[in-house]
């Protein structure tokens, strides 16, 4: 049973009177949204409402080209970021989510069998739960080892003759730790079998190199790492693989629209309708603040944050970490825990309401890490993430808290 806050009116006012204390917001949540965002990001948006606002590859104004123009450096800058084949291999999605769609839905057929660990996201569990309902797909999930990083021989032993997919997240966004991806992919490779990568927790935290990785295709959301805004996101596919994989959507690209089939040519096959030309804006200025201050600088302060964390809790007797044992290179800036006596939700709550530091309290979306964890049945974990922007006061602040309960 969770504490009740009511039980003890020395801890109510105790709160009450800490609060007034903290009364600048402290943002710790950047697994789910980063914030806050570049200064560039919210000009870029800014200005193209204000002083363009018209659709990409719908004209040929002035305003139009430089519309085109903006959104073309974006596909270049993200292409830069993960050191892909050409800026044509990366297609443009409206969140993390619709790209891991486009991606399984696109490649998959009534009769195949995937391979993913029971770690992911529901963006991959529901889209397989959705084809292994409608159209007999068949799946296999990986658990992973006591460490949280699963094993690559298991995927190996796990491969079948119809095995289409091997789908796994390159770091979990309950506990932070980073998977094997380069060891399953061989796997994946040579057995002639897709692997699907979900960097939505390592786009923009860990260097990712298509080009040297045995990955076909990587799927991210614009808003998390990348500090980029809502509503984006992103899909390398490795030259040749749009072959294999079937356009999920059909509509107007702005191209060759005299024909009534969706082109086969990328980025076109895979984005139809309007683009989100604000956030791409956004997008494409976020991709050059990070192309500015790099990623090594940004991972080591993103660990070092999570180490502080750890190191300052390690010993304590009312919360309980997890994954907190790995070395830093398995691991990026993402720490879950829960306190003892308190439900998750209810020490969010807490934390937010009398010391304004927001947090992300539940089951995160992946019911399978917590199963994995032992946390599903009693509401998860309290999780706290970092970016480039949450400072060392932060993480002392949150400290501070937890020391006084």
């Amino acid at each position: 049973m969770s504490k009740s806050r009511g039980s003890d009116s020395n801890d109510s006012s105790r709160l009450s009177q800490t609060s007034v204390n903290f009364m600048q917001r402290c943002y710790l949540d950047n697994a789910a949204t980063s914030w806050p965002k570049p200064e560039g990001v919210l000009a870029a948006m800014d200005r193209y409402h204000r002083e363009l606002g018209i659709a990409a590859g719908r004209g040929a104004t002035r305003a139009a080209s430089e519309v085109d123009a903006t959104i073309a450096r974006c596909r270049q800058r993200a292409a830069r970021l993960f050191n892909a084949e050409s800026s044509d291999r990366i297609v443009f999605t409206f969140n993390g989510t619709d790209s891991l769609n486009v991606a399984i839905h696109g490649c998959l057929q009534p009769g195949d069998h995937v391979i993913a660990s029971t770690l992911e996201h529901n963006s991959v569990l529901r889209p397989l739960s959705e084809l292994r309902r409608c159209f007999g797909i068949e799946t296999t999930f990986i658990e992973p080892e006591a460490n949280g990083r699963v094993e690559p021989a298991k995927f190996g032993d796990a491969l079948r003759p119809n095995t289409k997919l091997i789908a796994l997240l390159h770091a979990s966004n309950v506990t932070g730790v980073v998977q094997p991806i380069d060891d399953v992919g061989t796997i994946a490779r040579q057995a002639g079998t897709l692997m699907l990568v979900d960097a939505a927790q390592t786009a923009g935290h860990l260097p990712i190199d298509v080009r040297n990785s045995p990955i076909d295709m990587l799927a991210c959301p614009g808003h998390k790492g990348l500090l980029g805004p809502l509503g984006t996101g992103l899909l390398y596919l490795r030259p040749g693989i749009e072959q294999q994989v079937a356009s999920f959507r059909q509509g107007g690209t702005g191209s060759l629209s005299e024909d009534d089939r969706q082109p086969d040519r990328l980025p076109d096959k895979y984005e139809s309708g309007n683009h989100n030309v604000p956030g791409l804006f956004g997008l494409e200025a976020a991709l050059d603040w990070l192309e500015q201050h790099g990623i090594t600088a940004r991972l080591a302060h993103e660990v070092e944050l999570r180490c502080r964390l750890i190191d300052a809790l390690a010993d304590s007797t009312f919360v309980r970490l997890f994954a907190a044992n790995l070395s830093d290179e398995f691991a990026v800036g993402v720490v879950s825990f829960v306190v003892n006596g308190f439900d998750p939700q209810e020490m969010a709550a807490i934390l937010d309401h009398d010391f304004q530091i927001q947090t992300r309290a539940g089951l995160h979306c992946a019911p399978g890490a917590h199963r994995n964890l032992g946390t599903l049945a009693t509401g998860g974990t309290i999780r706290v993430s970092f970016g480039p922007m949450t400072t060392v006061g932060d993480v002392d602040r949150l400290v501070d808290a937890l020391r006084q309960f």
